[in-house]
């Protein structure tokens, strides 16, 4: 029979003790109607001590406080204990004592969560390089850091615009007169002087008119596609001036293309500008690539990761018509030097 001190209060009544006492000395002023009372606690008493084996000795008088008391035992016992579980005690009347374990109601540890590992082959992979492709040359394009732009100097790399093929006109009117559509001459230039024309922008995907005049000609500008200043920082510092004016008017390396796009890219390379047409930006750095391979110019890391970023959305991409391996330069660049033709064997 478990202890009044580890029974009481029962689970949900609170502050029992006051209502104890109000009924306490409710019931000593109230004797005659507490008769009841006494006689069913006296017998609820004297059966539990039976039950659980207990000596209980009979008063010649029945207080009230020990009447209410004696219910409120009977009933905690009756009820099987404090917690008011639904197991009660069961003992048989010879033994001394008889305790049942309660049933366990702890519900069992839910098993940890393991999350699924993760498969290698779900993360995605460039496509592999076509081989001739930009995207395989890219990749072969030498490494190093950007060399200091000090003593860059656009006269470095020829005084403007100068007629290398020796046609009559100027690089600036040749490649107007390559890139535009409806193109119309100045007379008596030789169809030299470009006077207007349409341009269908590579760079914006726009149609844009040029019109020859201070206030209009810069609507459409000539593009380095590979900035002169990039190749100053990227091995151009140590060519001679004819390299680097063949260089400056290599028609494989210049666009006619939106005049503020061009200056909005400035000397950037791949990593830091692109052109803002999609649709070009494979053609545009397969330029890029095959500049950079013909002069043997490097390349940074992240503009190599920028270029294969590009490339690998096109990896079939092939290099622009007239580009070939490294040092393909025009005749008069010093370029890379080629490798010596091995000796002949002996007879």
């Amino acid at each position: 029979m478990p202890s009044r001190r580890a029974c009481w209060p029962p689970a949900g009544h609170t502050e029992p003790e006051p209502r104890l006492r109000a009924s306490i000395g409710r019931a000593g002023r109230t004797e005659s109607l507490l008769t009841p009372l006494r006689r069913a606690s006296e017998a609820a008493v004297f059966h539990e001590a039976r039950v659980h084996n207990l000596t209980v000795v009979r008063r010649s008088s029945f207080s009230p406080r020990a009447g209410l008391v004696g219910l409120v035992l009977a009933a905690a016992v009756s009820l099987g204990g404090c917690g008011g579980g639904a197991t009660a005690q069961q003992a048989d009347p010879g033994s001394a004592t008889a305790t049942s374990a309660p049933a366990s109601t702890t519900a069992p540890a839910p098993a940890p969560r393991t999350s699924a590992p993760t498969d290698p082959a779900a993360a995605p992979t460039p496509p592999a390089a076509v081989a001739g492709s930009a995207m395989a040359a890219a990749q072969q394009l030498e490494v190093k850091g950007r060399a200091p732009k000090t003593g860059y100097e656009r006269d470095l790399f020829g005084s403007g615009w100068v007629d290398v093929d020796h046609n009559g006109c100027d690089t600036r009117n040749d490649i107007l007169a390559r890139d535009l559509e409806g193109e119309t001459f100045k007379p008596g230039t030789r169809d030299c002087v470009v006077l207007t024309g349409t341009l269908a922008d590579p760079y914006s995907g726009a149609t844009i008119a040029f019109v020859r005049g201070n206030g209009t000609s810069n609507d459409v500008q000539i593009d380095h596609v590979v900035a002169l200043s990039d190749a100053w920082q990227k091995g151009a510092q140590g060519w001679d001036g004819g390299t680097r004016v063949a260089f400056a008017n290599d028609p494989r390396n210049l666009l006619a293309v939106d005049g503020p796009l061009n200056g909005q890219k400035g000397d950037a390379d791949a990593a830091t500008w692109l052109p803002p047409n999609k649709a070009y930006r494979c053609a545009y750095v397969a330029r890029q690539v095959g500049v950079k391979a013909t002069y043997g110019l490097w390349v940074t890391q992240a503009e190599q990761d920028a270029m294969v970023r590009v490339l690998s959305t096109c990896p079939d991409q092939p290099l622009p018509e007239g580009f070939g391996a490294a040092g393909s330069a025009p005749a008069g660049a010093a370029g890379p030097a080629p490798a010596p033709a091995p000796a002949p064997a002996p007879a």
